[in-house]
């Protein structure tokens, strides 16, 4: 199987019909089931199982090993859980530096990343963090606290703060502070010396 991204569209997946031989591309999320007995009538839809679009032309798919096999509980537009487990994370972001990138994957308030689940009811589903609650019984309790945080808006970069210690030769950088403190307390200790 493999992922492709369109910016604005849904998920495409390509897979393997084994019994034809033939590589079928370009389906939806919505196009696939591990379950043979699952009825068209309980499936749910597209926009149920992948809540956004692809954010970005660009895409790469990390397994998270830590949550991988981890059962979860999905929130669907329904306002029920689902239950599923984690299989892998797809998330959008520009590899090429020569590419600017002007989705949404580059806006702290727009990204999300979508979580493959493999849904009990027999289909699968990509869903942002926000969307998902984890089990796993010796680290998580069951009676979780609600989720109270609000997504985050915030573009972090630890560069170009007003507090910068790069601005010197030293092999151990300094502050301005640290190193009025270091020549201090050498002259101190000279003095003392002297003495």
């Amino acid at each position: 199987m493999s992922a492709k991204a369109k910016a604005h569209k849904a998920l495409l997946l390509e897979t393997m019909l084994i019994q034809y031989g033939a590589l079928y591309d370009k389906l939806p999320i919505s196009a696939f089931t591990w379950r043979t007995d699952i009825k068209p009538e309980e499936q749910l839809p597209l926009d149920y199982l992948q809540l956004w679009d692809c954010l970005s032309y660009e895409l790469t798919v990390i397994e998270k090993a830590w949550l991988r096999g981890l059962h979860v509980d999905v929130l669907m537009k329904n306002g029920k859980f689902y239950k599923g487990e984690y299989l892998f994370t797809i998330d959008f972001c520009s590899s090429d530096t020569n590419t600017m990138n002007v989705y949404e994957s580059e806006q702290p308030s727009e990204h999300k990343s979508q979580n493959i689940i493999k849904l009990e009811n027999g289909q699968f589903c990509s869903q942002p963090n926000n969307r998902i609650l984890w089990k796993q019984a010796s680290l998580i309790p069951e009676n979780r606290l609600k989720p109270y945080f609000k997504a985050c808006q915030v573009d972090y970069a630890a560069e170009g703060s007003k507090f910068n210690v790069a601005d010197s030769d030293e092999y151990m950088y300094l502050t301005k502070e640290e190193r009025e403190k270091q020549e201090k307390e050498e002259k101190d200790k000279k003095e003392i010396a002297e003495k």
